[in-house]
């Protein structure tokens, strides 16, 4: 089933808790590292030298003029983020700040300041470019230049005299561009003017060796003598006379096909213009006529017949020959007509040879005057840009740098800023505190939380003891320490499944884990709920349960074991009325190993039967062997663990001792734990009980998994604490 929502906004508010804890806990260093740092920004802030800044403004623009060039449109000065990312460079370049240098003499006067060696003028340049901010006013083509410096009156001198350097060198560089300019293409004009004379020459040589003879030119045209023109008409007219030719062929050739009398007919049609045939065939037409109408009167043989038929034959007879005649004469005009047109044809083919010729020399002399034509263009050209650039070099160009706002002395230091620099530090001080104390939390491998102890011991923990926990003896039974070892008495009757479990030993890893006032304030508790209760001091090597009390330490535990005493003749009286304490005693040199002895174990199974319970002090486990004796001779062991003293591994190095010589550990004692830091523990520490009565109506608070003893009526589950991992 997944987590509900409030589940886990608890366990993220948890986890957020959980860093407040450690900075809680590690107030100490983040209050150190915040007050170095803080001091030492301060400190900084108020020795540093301080520095004041200038800014002059300049609106700066390409090198357009103020009024259009020649043969050019006005145009808009439009935005270029890339030109003015130059100027930056160009700003902070040497042939600015070199003149700077030297017309501010800041050579001498940063030497005479730094008080040492003489500054060169490239040191001079190096410090001046570190002191030189250029920026770009958002979207516009206004530079502003910053410029930082000790005396308040030096910063703007040196802005004010970068900006008029470079709008100087701005305008002399364009100066020296035209000038530069002009010269390369006066060069070119010279040289331009003498191609052009030699091709001139070269158009007049050719001219001369072709014999041309030029009518008119214009632009790409030459007329000649013989032209298109007239060829065309000759053509013209050579196709006319073959079409005069062939036409009268045609004729000749019909006429001769036909009959005489059809050919006399035909004769006419085609040249009417023939007035004596026409005459002669009236004539002869009248003269038959005639002879018929006195044919029906005379006979043949009348004279006026026969007179008549010998006139008929005569004009018949001169028919013929003019028939003839003019035959003859359309025979002789078709030759003379042939002849002719041979002739034109002649002529038009001599006439077409002589255009080629002359083509041919016209496209010589014309490529070679295109060639002049182009180059003079050229010259032109030259010379024109040569005389516009005369002009636009004179046209001013105020525009292309605008000092908009000149730069003034400061009114006060820009550098350092006292509550910006303070302000940093309490943040960098903060921060680096707490980094400092998370980083030492990474760092730290002791015990911090219960289940550091049960994960690594795979032991429940049985009671949580506070911090500045005295002897409930001395502080009496209404002390509030006196809750945690309530409920570590509870938590112990609970654990136990043995009822005859009485012999109980209180061990720790390494010294100073506080085992010593556990196991007096255990007995403590179990003698104020009325079992008789024997507390016996059993570090032999550095008793010190006997100053804690006010007793002596002589006789003791080794007087009993050596058989020197008896038990009663030793044991001791406390303020608790069912509590007795035994000392240590005096150790022998010869009595080293004592607890690992007979005399030990019949000793423990004596006050066993006595006693309701005992309780046995014993050295740290680590580097004395008597504490694992004594884990294996008692019934069970308490393990004291002290809250952040020592790493992880000495405990459970602690726990695999007391496992190997046979001892049984019930449980953890989480000790010296700061509730006021880690609120966490306050519910476990027995801090939150009010009840006034403390016997048989106290109900401890279970810390891990502990079972209720067999004995105690009801089935106790075990109970199980949800307890936080880690801070």
């Amino acid at each position: 089933m997944q987590p509900s929502t409030n589940q886990q906004t608890e366990e993220n508010q948890l986890h957020f808790l959980d860093y407040w804890r450690i900075i809680r806990l590690r107030k100490g260093i983040i209050f150190l590292n915040f007050i170095v740092v803080v001091l030492a920004a301060t400190f900084l802030t108020y020795m540093l030298p301080k520095q004041y800044k200038s800014v002059v403004r300049m609106e700066v623009g390409k090198d357009a003029g103020d009024v259009p060039e020649l043969g050019q449109a006005a145009s808009p000065n439009t935005y270029d983020p890339y030109f003015i990312l130059t100027q930056f460079e160009r700003l902070l370049s040497a042939e600015v700040l070199y003149p700077v240098i030297d017309e501010l003499g800041l050579v001498k006067v940063w030497s005479n300041r730094a008080g040492g060696a003489p500054l060169t003028r490239q040191q001079t340049k190096m410090l001046l470019t570190k002191s030189i901010k250029p920026n770009q006013v958002r979207n516009t083509s206004i530079i502003e230049l910053e410029v930082y410096s000790r005396d308040k009156k030096e910063a703007a001198e040196i802005a004010n005299k970068i900006a008029d350097i470079y709008k100087s060198n701005r305008d002399r560089q364009r100066r020296e561009m035209v000038r530069s300019g002009i010269e390369k293409l006066q060069e070119k004009l010279d040289d331009q003017i003498s191609v052009v004379t030699n091709v001139a020459a070269e158009v007049a040589m050719v001219r001369k060796e072709t014999g041309i003879d030029v009518v008119m030119e214009s632009p790409g045209q030459v007329a000649l003598t013989l032209d298109t023109e007239r060829l065309r008409a000759l053509e013209f007219q050579n196709i006319e006379f073959r079409a005069q030719y062939v036409q009268k062929r045609t004729q000749l050739d019909e006429l001769k096909k036909l009959e005489q009398v059809p050919l006399q007919n035909a004769i006419l049609t085609v040249k009417p213009s023939e007035i004596n045939l026409s005459r002669l065939l009236e004539q002869h037409t009248t003269a038959e006529q005639e002879m018929v109408g006195k044919s029906k009167d005379l006979g043949p043989s009348h004279p006026d017949i026969v007179r008549m038929q010998g006139v008929i034959t005569r004009i018949e007879g001169q028919i013929q020959e003019r028939v003839a005649g003019i035959m003859r004469g359309l025979e002789s005009e078709l030759l003379a007509l042939k002849a002719s047109n041979d002739e034109r044809l002649l002529k038009l083919e001599e006439a077409k040879d002589q255009n080629r010729m002359a083509a041919e020399k016209g496209q010589r002399y014309l490529d070679a005057k295109k060639k002049l034509e182009r180059q003079e263009r050229i010259r032109d050209t030259i010379e024109m840009k040569i005389q516009q650039e005369k002009v636009n070099g004179v046209i001013p160009r105020e525009t292309a740098v605008q000092i908009t706002d000149p730069a003034e002395s400061a009114i006060r230091a820009s550098w350092p800023k006292p509550a910006l620099n303070i302000a940093a530090g309490v943040i960098f001080g903060l921060a680096i505190g707490i980094g400092m104390a998370f980083f030492i939390e990474y760092l730290d491998t002791s015990v911090k939380t219960i289940d550091d102890v049960e994960r690594a011991l795979d032991a429940p923990v049985l009671a949580v003891i506070p911090q500045n926990v005295g002897v409930l003896m001395d502080e009496g039974l209404d002390s509030p320490h006196a809750e945690p070892y309530r409920v570590l008495r509870t938590n112990i009757l609970f654990t136990t499944k043995e009822p005859d479990i009485r012999t109980i030993t209180v061990v720790s890893g390494g010294a100073g884990e506080g085992k010593s006032t556990t196991v007096i304030n255990l007995a403590t508790i179990f003698a104020q709920n009325g079992n008789s209760v024997l507390l016996v001091d059993s570090d032999l090597r550095r008793p010190s349960l006997h100053k804690r009390l006010g007793f002596e330490n002589s006789p003791g535990l080794t007087d009993v074991l050596l058989g020197q005493k008896k038990l009663d003749e030793v044991t001791q009286a406390t303020d608790e009325s069912r509590l007795e304490f035994l000392a240590s005693g005096k150790l022998p040199s010869s009595a080293m190993g004592i607890l690992n002895s007979q005399q030990m174990r019949d000793f423990i199974k004596d006050v066993r039967q006595r006693y309701d319970y005992v309780l046995f002090d014993s050295p740290p486990l680590m580097g004395v062997s008597d504490a694992t004796v004594l884990a294996s001779e008692v019934d069970v062991a308490l393990l004291v663990v002290q809250y952040r003293k020592y790493p992880q591994s000495l405990a459970v190095r602690a726990r695999q001792m007391v496992d190997k010589v046979g001892g049984r550990l019930l449980g953890v004692v989480l000790n010296n734990i700061n509730v006021s830091n880690d609120a966490s523990y306050y519910y476990y520490s027995g801090g939150h009980y009010q009840s006034e009565n403390t016997s048989e109506e106290f109900t401890p608070m279970p810390i891990g998994k502990i079972q209720r003893h067999p004995e105690g009526g009801e089935s106790a589950k075990a109970a199980d604490v949800d307890l936080k991992s880690k801070y």
